[in-house]
């Protein structure tokens, strides 16, 4: 579908931008916020006459979060001469098959925004993927340092059987190696189900502390409310990918308060940064029926750095110049948060925060 106007294709005063996101399946709710956070900046740019005269167009395909269609539908959006960038795909597993099949190679565009943060996306070094978040690493190292800083030591982990959920567990691994602590246990589920039951079991068993869940927000409400609804006591975190509100509408508001949960932008319900009052403004105006969401603020972000991008690239660009471009924004402040990437550096932020589900289903820093 695309979301801007319709221009015809042989008008060169338009510039495509294909999205390939899960608008189907676990990760809807997610996917329908990523390509929201896109869509009002770009109607935004839109409205102002565009990008050297040329309007956005954001085309957006649904892949139901499932690897081998993120696979197909980014070969057929390449296959199109006018797409001049790739902007916000889900999925640490998705997104790495388009690697390893080489997929983003043969096509030669920039891959803007990825809502993932493993680490096989970001090592070893690929040129094509220009990420606006740190990776899970980073983020698993402040939630274990937040942890172990209370005083705890027996963490458990929940994870997806997956690329996502194994580059968590490796890096929730790494940070409890490095105190000299082991896991109390790790327990996994199947991609694309929210079957948890097993691991509520082994975790509940293992007595954690505290439960790090590498999930995402169907399976981790399953996860949370059968776990406290068995009496399960430990103190819950859960990696930046999942929308609070849809936990505590999905599990129950009682099971998910003071569920903590890493960030990777930062919090989009204040006032202070430029950046996070601008996407308030344009979410009221473009998308009024939208609420105030971390998922949908970070690729607000990524839009702007794609826009900036295409700006440098000039008039007609192609996407090697958006490429080029993009590598030369080694210190591009979107408002308040800087992102910077360079010919050997794609990992544009490097912030992380711990924030928490307070008592009236409100996200407290």
């Amino acid at each position: 579908m695309a979301l801007c106007g319709t221009v015809s294709l042989a008008n060169a005063a338009e510039l495509v931008i294909g999205q390939v996101a899960p608008l189907s399946g676990v990760l809807a709710s997610t996917g329908k916020q990523m390509v929201v956070g896109g869509k009002i900046y770009f109607d935004h740019i839109n409205a102002q006459g565009g990008v050297h005269g040329a309007l956005i167009r954001q085309d957006v395909v649904d892949d139901g979060y499932k690897v081998a269609d993120t696979v197909r539908l980014t070969r057929e959006m390449l296959a199109r001469p006018e797409v001049v960038a790739l902007f916000g795909f889900a999925g640490t597993a998705n997104v790495t098959q388009l690697l390893t099949d080489g997929v983003l190679d043969v096509g030669g565009a920039a891959l803007v925004a990825p809502y993932t943060g493993g680490e096989s996306l970001r090592n070893p070094f690929n040129p094509w993927i220009f990420h606006v978040r740190v990776g899970y690493a980073a983020e698993a190292e402040h939630m274990v340092q937040q942890v172990t800083t209370l005083g705890m030591k027996r963490i458990a982990v929940m994870y997806q059987d997956d690329g996502f959920g194994k580059a968590g567990l490796q890096g929730v691994e790494n940070a409890l190696t490095k105190r000299g602590l082991k896991m109390a246990a790790a327990a996994g589920y199947e991609r694309n189900t929210d079957k948890v039951e097993e691991a509520v079991r082994q975790i509940k068993a293992s007595d954690a502390q505290a439960v790090i869940m590498i999930s995402v927000n169907k399976p981790s409400a399953a996860f949370v409310k059968q776990y406290r609804e068995s009496g399960g006591g430990a103190q819950l975190y859960n990696i930046s990918v999942v929308d609070p509100a849809e936990l505590v509408k999905l599990a129950g508001l009682k099971n998910v308060h003071g569920l903590g949960i890493s960030q990777v932008v930062p919090y989009p319900f204040g006032t202070s940064l430029p950046v996070v009052r601008q996407y308030q403004e344009l979410l009221k105006k473009y998308a009024p029926a939208e609420v105030v969401n971390y998922t949908s603020f970070e690729e607000f972000v990524g839009a702007k750095v794609l826009v900036e991008a295409l700006r440098r690239a000039g008039p007609n660009p192609t996407r090697a110049k958006v490429v080029k471009a993009l590598e030369s924004m080694n210190s591009y402040d979107t408002g308040g948060i800087t992102v910077g990437y360079s010919p050997s550096n794609r990992i544009g932020s490097r912030f992380v925060e711990v924030t928490v589900v307070g008592s009236t289903g409100k996200l407290l820093k």
